[in-house]
């Protein structure tokens, strides 16, 4: 097995081809289609980050031009070089050249399009439009909303979703048997659990534990997640909803210092553990908007353990069918 410390991984089961790619089935049969057709327009791919945006561009490339492709295809990280004079200088120097080989165009891959600036996406736009014989721009963003309505519309937009548990399943198996891991069906929960359907991080969570053993476990993935285990968070919950306040302290401080686990992500263990309470479903709505109004806090600055206190406090006034 390869250095584990290299974190390769992710570019080592990368997808080649459209048929490796899992989860985005609808987007892969269009996006193939046109591509044996050489018919592509421009292409705005929105959606999470690890759902295979990126992966997709580099597959479309390498099926149009082959073992060209590197010098028909320049990809920018718009987080790095986000001013328009990127845009007016090396976008455009690429896009005015002809295409080496068949296809009659160039691609210009824009990763995280939605950090370019309102004037470079301006520039942009009009760089889509001048040179749209010699190159197509494949763009990829985490909020569609956030590209200016001129570049939308001269885009066929592909929105992405998180993936499935069955599909970073798939994924992890592919990848245990090529690196003889052995991984037990909960190891599996806890590491779709702790991606949230973010194929990379799967992947880099996955690389990280191999590197501690062969024989991959649910207590060994959680605690490289280092988030907080619902078991723990459960615990907290049903305190404050019994009424007993400081073990419920007691409890959350624990937590927060041995597994050494944010604010925040307290906040998002408890939003998911509160549709698991055997409670009214109205008293898990009031208690999901506390929850909500006591992140704002959190993102706000505010002390990260008075405000979880106050939390709590709300919890049990809950219990105590007090809360409003």
């Amino acid at each position: 097995m390869e250095n584990s410390n290299s974190l390769i991984w992710t570019e080592k089961y990368r997808p080649k081809t459209f048929g490796e790619v899992v989860g985005q089935e609808d987007i892969i049969k269009k996006v193939e289609s046109l591509t044996k057709s050489i018919n592509i327009p421009h292409l705005l791919f929105a959606g999470p980050a690890g759902t295979g945006k990126s992966t997709l561009a580099l597959i479309i490339v390498k099926e149009l031009f082959g073992v060209h492709w590197k010098e028909n295809y320049l990809e920018l990280n718009a987080s790095d070089e986000r001013g328009i004079d990127v845009v007016r200088q090396k976008v455009k120097d690429f896009a005015r050249t002809k295409a080496i080989g068949d296809v009659p165009f160039k691609v210009i891959f824009l990763d995280e399009a939605d950090a370019l600036t309102k004037e470079a996406q301006q520039a942009l736009r009009r760089t889509m439009e001048n040179y749209t014989r010699t190159c197509r721009f494949v763009m990829s963003c985490n909020y569609s909303s956030k590209i200016i309505d001129p570049i939308q519309s001269r885009c066929t937009i592909f929105r992405f979703k998180l993936l499935e548990k069955k599909d970073i399943e798939k994924r992890i198996k592919i990848i245990a048997e090529k690196e003889n891991l052995q991984i037990d069906d909960p190891a599996i929960e806890s590491l779709y659990e702790g991606s949230e359907g973010d194929c990379r991080r799967v992947i880099n969570l996955l690389q990280a534990s191999s590197s501690i053993t062969p024989s991959i476990t649910s207590e060994l993935v959680n605690t490289l997640i280092s988030s907080a285990k619902p078991a723990d968070i459960k615990i907290v919950l049903e305190y404050a909803l019994s009424g007993d306040f400081l073990k419920a302290k007691e409890k959350l401080l624990d937590v927060m210092l041995k597994e050494s686990v944010s604010g925040t992500d307290i906040i998002k263990a408890i939003q998911k553990e509160v549709w698991n309470l055997q409670i009214d479903d109205e008293l898990k709505v009031r208690l999901t908007e506390k929850t909500g109004e006591i992140e704002f806090r959190l993102v706000e600055g505010s002390d990260e353990f008075i405000q979880l206190e106050a939390l709590l406090a709300g919890f049990v006034l809950a219990g105590k069918g007090l809360i409003k």
